[in-house]
């Protein structure tokens, strides 16, 4: 099966495409439209896509993103209880709000913190070549993955940060299908925005 999925589909800007990126690619912009929307059926699509990117990225020695993926899964069952049973301090309804201003700093605060440990890590215990540009998407991701699972409108500030940085990660690896995508997400990223201010 892993043959299969790693089979090239086709060349893109002289570097190979496997299938396995093409389905994960799918599956990752089916996810972002559910979030936007507030489609709690985006959490079990991003377990999917986290699942194929994982693979995707160890092979190509991206070990933080690889990681990053396998705590993408396990925190889609999370993200999908929250959108389904969550609730406010106050006991109401989960809902889009604003993260306080308070939290905005201790969210910088845990960025700058995560990210060099995450360099680190990756340095010591793999071989990566790009342990720091490999440490910050994996670092703010985790983020902002905590604040999409809160509603916060925030998360889509952060995630153009993580994929502005994740384009020229990926371009460099030559995974130029991701590239797109990423791309892509920044877009809808600013989509995210707009409409989540509208909703708050």
């Amino acid at each position: 099966m892993l043959d299969l999925l790693f089979a090239q589909a086709f060349t893109l800007w002289g570097a190979p495409t496997t299938w396995l990126e093409v389905i994960a690619v799918v599956l990752a912009l089916a996810m972002v439209g559910c979030n936007i929307r507030e489609i709690h059926w985006g959490w079990p699509l991003a377990a999917a896509s986290s699942a194929l990117y994982f693979l995707l990225f160890w092979r190509s020695k991206l070990y933080g993103d690889a990681g990053l993926q396998v705590f993408f899964a396990l925190v889609a069952l999370w993200g999908w209880y929250q959108w389904l049973r969550g609730v406010q301090p106050d006991g109401s309804a989960l809902k889009v709000t604003r993260l306080p201003r308070r939290s905005v700093a201790l969210a910088i605060v845990t960025c700058v913190v995560l990210w060099p440990l995450t360099a680190f890590f990756l340095m010591k215990f793999t071989d990566t070549d790009v342990p720091w540009w490999d440490g910050f998407p994996t670092a703010v991701s985790l983020v902002g993955q905590y604040l999409l699972g809160r509603k916060y409108i925030e998360n889509w500030l952060v995630w153009i940060v993580v994929n502005v940085v994740s384009v020229g990660l990926f371009a460099y690896k030559g995974l130029w299908l991701t590239v797109g995508l990423y791309g892509v997400f920044i877009a809808l990223s600013v989509v995210g925005w707009r409409e989540w201010s509208k909703r708050a």
